[in-house]
């Protein structure tokens, strides 16, 4: 008989109190659950019950023996487990974290996809525009928008974001023409809360990189209730192309200065690097990749 079945037999007879109580759980007879813990005492040349014809105690050394037992088939189980994982299917519940407009303009409309695909996956989606703690938040993995601190945390880079200036036409109708970044010195620019853009907006163009102070007399942080601000011609916005992308489609708004372009902010999706790869999880960070990894995808 091999020794880790001798151990859980031994242990399993040290928590219910009795090879007869063990024998029940285990299926086998109160004859054999005696015998394989007689040879472990004998492999282990010492005595691990005290035993009479009424009860059962540990020894010294069985008690020391049955603490250690117990942690290595625990082990052993963990390791059983995440073998049987790699070989398994994704299921399970997974926490996600993302900013609210990459989250409801570009993650949501593609999670159909994944949720068919992984049918025995439930995915808990928190959109915020805060920074997260993905450990203490208890999150599987997080989306960040701009550049990365060092978190000590694992980054799979993804398409970076890119922005959009644009205005309503009934706006543009009341102001002078936007020809230059400079302009926007003289227009009412649409400031997002949480954004480093809250005090300039930067720009490349012909003559490089250009940042423009701007003043904001209306600042929110969300971004579809500044989309609705720029439609209804209250000033200029600088948002994400899957916020504004319809409106600038319909007419609604207008794209303005095509011949700058403004640096897009790196976008990552997050874990943690000593965090067990379930495939749960392998299959949610394989799907960013496809889905967010190269545009028209």
């Amino acid at each position: 008989m091999d020794r880790l079945s001798q151990m859980a037999t031994f242990v399993k007879a040290v928590e219910l109190g009795s090879f007869s109580a063990a024998a029940d759980d285990l299926n086998m007879s109160p004859q054999l659950v005696g015998k394989q813990v007689k040879m472990l005492e004998q492999h282990l040349g010492v005595s691990l019950l005290n035993r009479t014809t009424r009860r059962q105690s540990l020894t010294d050394f069985g008690r020391t023996f049955y603490q250690r037992a117990k942690m290595i088939l625990a082990d052993m189980h963990a390791a059983e487990s995440l073998a049987a994982e790699a070989r398994g299917v994704p299921s399970g519940r997974l926490r996600i974290n993302a900013p609210v407009t990459f989250g409801i303009h570009a993650l949501s409309p593609r999670l159909l996809e994944y949720m068919v695909k992984y049918p025995q996956v439930s995915l808990d989606l928190t959109l915020s525009n805060e920074l997260v703690d993905l450990v203490d938040g208890g999150y599987d993995a997080v989306f960040r928008i701009g550049v990365l601190q060092d978190s000590g945390l694992k980054a799979i880079p993804l398409v970076p974001y890119q922005l959009v200036l644009c205005a309503a036409p009934s706006y543009l109708e009341r102001w002078p023409p936007i020809k230059t970044p400079w302009d926007l010195q003289q227009h009412e620019c649409l400031g997002f809360g949480y954004s480093d853009g809250r005090s300039s907006w930067s720009f490349d163009g012909p003559e490089g990189r250009i940042d423009v102070p701007i003043t904001s007399r209306l600042t929110i942080n969300q971004g579809d209730p500044l989309l609705a601000a720029a439609v209804a011609g209250l000033g200029v916005i600088l948002q994400p192309l899957e916020l504004v992308g319809e409106a600038l489609r319909n007419g609604t708004l207008v794209r303005l200065l095509g011949q700058y372009s403004v640096p897009a902010s790196p976008l990552h999706i997050l874990y943690t690097p000593d965090r067990r790869m379930t495939p749960k999880l392998r299959s949610f960070l394989d799907f960013s990749v496809v889905a967010f990894g190269a545009r028209g995808k």
